[in-house]
């Protein structure tokens, strides 16, 4: 699991930093939230979780790790993408999916941290 969750976070570091490259061509910076999102949630957040779960095995085994796992990546994108619409201007029910998406990812950061928090002094 820690392998994947590094991966996916360079896919969002990628995303993230290739959407910041594009407004600073463009000049407009309605997307800012969007990119800082990615590269904090996506980039920082999952590629942490990832070492969290290479250093310490026993964390990936557990199923508090797989619902982090599967919160976080149905969360943030479902949440990244309807923020664009709506900071867009067409926003209508994507604002009810961005809040949505910012919830289960929040749920995610807690399946996260209760995990860490619990079993990290376990032994493997």
């Amino acid at each position: 699991m820690g392998n994947t969750l590094i991966k996916i976070s360079v896919i969002y570091f990628l995303i993230g930093i290739t959407l910041g490259l594009y407004m600073s061509i463009g000049h407009d910076y309605v997307l800012t939230g969007v990119h800082v999102h990615i590269n904090l949630l996506g980039w920082v957040s999952l590629a942490i979780a990832g070492i969290f779960y290479k250093l310490f095995p026993h964390l990936a085994q557990t199923n508090t790790a797989k619902v982090h796992f599967w919160l976080h990546n149905i969360g943030l994108p479902v949440m990244m993408i309807s923020l664009a619409f709506v900071v867009t201007g067409t926003g209508g029910i994507f604002t009810t999916f961005l809040s949505i998406g910012g919830v289960v990812t929040v749920l995610a950061i807690y399946f996260f941290a209760f995990n860490v928090l619990s079993n990290l002094n376990k032994s493997e």
